[in-house]
């Protein structure tokens, strides 16, 4: 699937034909502002580690030529599996700056996870940490770096200059949690930096002096984009953190590092409120929070303002098309919605079966984004079947069902499946119970969200076990720990004598909400 449709006219939200992501976020930048940092990354106490826009650029380029020179060719794919440092920054733009397709993928997944990503994904190369676990077997006649291959890739001689790809190449490869029991790669091209300029304003408020503090970690394609991508699109600095998780650290480093703009998860913020002396530091610097991935409340975007004197601005998104909704300095905040589609973006609600003519403001249905936009993906990874399954006519539909009301605004009602949201991360519940059946005490296994507060859900297990068996939570708990990335891993289980179902036999996951452990 490609976003540009035939016979249009030139479109001005469209790249140059011939654009590498990589050159578009740090070429210039080296050359007008090498001396201007362009990554700080922050441990423990007062160590931290700073990139100038001239050593990213030059780190960069030696990775790139390094990986070229090992035999990849362009299109080849790498798979990133490090720890949160600044040489997954390097080895991602790297991949971009060859014409290679780069790889994100967590730290926290298993070995067994990351062989099928390796495998799914036909990646000719894996960059691994040190204590990155890799499967013998998934790795043969695959390049496997190491951070000391990385170190002297580095200082070798370094790319003459960025592979010259045209905007609709592959860039990234990002796997994403769908209805199957498996992983899917999202395909996005180079354009698809271009296409995030729209929530530069529309969103971030973003310009040239700002020092955004991002609370993700690399792997995640919100850090990636709005942690790097956007700010090294407009010349600003990126402040990331890589110690120990302690809601406290977040007013402290804003202090620190003057931070103007703070990227972070609904939850961090709550959690922040909550466990925070706020009072204790200086945030004079800061001028707004972003958040997204998850629904940001009512109530705790009035504490936060309440707290701080600084609003928050909220986004929709998704793996295929990432952010296009939101509230931004210049697009007023009505409290429960993320906000109005982004300047130049073609939405729609759609009806959930039928024609795709968009329907009236106040009507529920599939929100839609025209496959004309720079910044949708080229495609799902080999699954043909579900990449037209989201495709109606010149529209492509995500799964979240929403309105537009009289003001353009969306409100958001749910997804039209059954995948759930763990503190921003998309998690397909069949991945969750094809681990969970596995276990020898257990009959049958459903898993859904379940609300512990009015605006916090977790992911809970509904476990039916074998006759004359009596598994123990905690165990449950810790069989998902040694099969699933901690973020997939269910927090609570729930034991039924049966699993709801329809008069087909189709587990009924809403009712499972309402069970309580």
């Amino acid at each position: 699937m490609h976003a540009t449709p035939d016979a249009s006219p030139p479109d001005p939200r469209r790249p140059p034909p011939r654009f590498n992501a990589a050159r578009h976020c740090l070429e210039a930048n080296a050359r007008e502002r090498g001396t201007k940092p362009a990554l700080i990354l922050v441990g423990d106490g007062a160590r931290s580690e700073v990139l100038t826009f001239a050593d990213l650029d030059r780190a960069v380029r030696g990775v790139a030529a390094g990986l070229l020179a090992a035999g990849l060719t362009p299109g080849d794919r790498v798979m990133i599996r490090m720890g949160n440092d600044a040489d997954y920054a390097v080895v991602y733009f790297a991949a971009l700056a060859a014409g290679l397709v780069a790889q994100p993928s967590s730290p926290q997944l298993t070995a067994g996870e990351a062989a099928f990503l390796l495998q799914d994904a036909g990646a000719a190369a894996v960059v691994a940490a040190d204590e990155c676990a890799l499967d013998p077997e998934a790795c043969r006649c695959r390049l496997v770096l190491r951070p000391a291959d990385i170190a002297r890739l580095k200082a070798g001689p370094p790319l003459e200059r960025y592979a010259d790809t045209a905007a609709d190449d592959p860039a990234y490869l990002v796997y994403t949690s769908g209805t199957t029991s498996r992983p899917k790669g999202v395909l996005h091209a180079h354009r698809t930096v271009w296409g995030r300029r729209p929530m530069h304003d529309d969103w971030l408020g973003l310009r040239e002096d700002d020092v955004v503090l991002h609370a993700g970690t690399m792997n995640w394609t919100y850090t990636l984009g709005v942690g790097m991508q956007d700010p090294w699109a407009r010349g600003a600095t990126t402040v990331l953190y890589n110690g120990r998780r302690d809601p406290a650290v977040w007013p402290a480093l804003i202090a620190r590092h003057r931070a103007t703009l703070f990227a972070a998860v609904p939850s961090l913020y709550r959690q922040i409120l909550k466990y925070s002396d706020l009072a204790a530091h200086d945030l004079s610097s800061l001028r707004h929070g972003i958040t997204a991935g998850e629904a940001l409340s009512p109530q705790l975007l009035a504490e936060w303002r309440a707290a701080t004197g600084t609003p928050l601005y909220e986004a929709l998104g998704m793996s295929e098309i990432s952010t296009y909704i939101s509230s931004s300095p210049r697009v007023p905040v009505k409290p429960g919605s993320p906000g109005r589609p982004q300047t130049g973006r073609r939405v729609a609600i759609l009806p959930v079966e039928g024609e795709p003519e968009p329907l009236a403001p106040g009507e529920t249905g599939l929100l839609a984004i025209h496959r004309s936009d720079p910044g949708l993906m080229l495609g799902y990874w080999n699954r043909p079947d579900e990449e037209a399954a989201v495709m109606r006519g010149e529209w492509f539909t995500g799964g979240d069902l929403a309105e537009l009301d009289a003001d353009g605004y969306v409100w958001f009602h749910g997804r039209n499946d059954d995948v759930m949201n763990a503190f921003g991360y998309r998690v397909s519940p069949n991945e969750v119970e094809g681990a969970l059946i596995g276990h020898p005490d257990v009959q049958e296994v459903a898993v859904a969200e379940r609300a512990v507060r009015e605006d916090v859900r977790v992911i809970a297990a509904y476990v039916v076990p074998k006759p004359g068996r009596a598994p123990d939570p905690d165990d449950l708990l810790a069989w998902c720990a040694d099969r699933l990335a901690a973020y997939k891993c269910p927090k609570t289980v729930v034991f039924l004598d049966a699993l709801p179902r329809t008069p087909n036999g189709k587990v009924q996951r809403k009712r499972l909400a309402a069970e309580q452990p």
